[in-house]
């Protein structure tokens, strides 16, 4: 029996205490300087913990699951208003998945933070939500970087 696993390209640190500090040397790491913070209402305080040293220019909390086009839609446009150079998500997965879909048109980097374990933080998995049906894909685009 032949078995092929092919492994993703994506970073993930890991310390203890370290997630601001991991945060801000990662996102330097991809070159970014114009970032847009993903989270929902109930993780923004520790979004802003989590982001206070980097150059944030949009801090985002239209998060609803299942990510509706139409909400996706609002999140791309106020990406390209600000012209933002990567994507923070500080979340689960509604806020992973809202990132991703950001990327998946724009192709902008994802440093995904995931305050619980969705699974979505680690896959090339997107999936949107237009009226009661549910698409899903994959893409690279949409794999968080870090």
């Amino acid at each position: 029996m032949r078995f092929v696993h092919d492994t993703l390209p994506q970073r993930v640190s890991f310390g203890s205490g370290e997630a601001a500090a991991s945060l801000e040397r990662e996102v330097a790491e991809l070159g970014a300087s114009r970032v847009m913070v993903i989270a929902s209402k109930r993780e923004m305080d520790t979004a802003g913990t989590l982001t206070g040293n980097l150059r944030v220019l949009l801090r985002y909390n239209d998060v609803v699951m299942h990510v509706p086009v139409e909400v996706a839609a609002r999140a791309r446009e106020a990406a390209a208003t600000h012209n933002v150079d990567a994507i923070v998500s500080v979340g689960g997965g509604s806020t992973t998945g809202l990132a991703k879909a950001i990327a998946r048109t724009t192709g902008l980097p994802v440093v995904a933070v995931p305050t619980t374990y969705a699974g979505s933080e680690a896959t090339a998995v997107w999936g949107l939500t237009e009226g009661n049906r549910k698409t899903t894909g994959t893409d690279p685009r949409v794999l968080p970087k870090v």
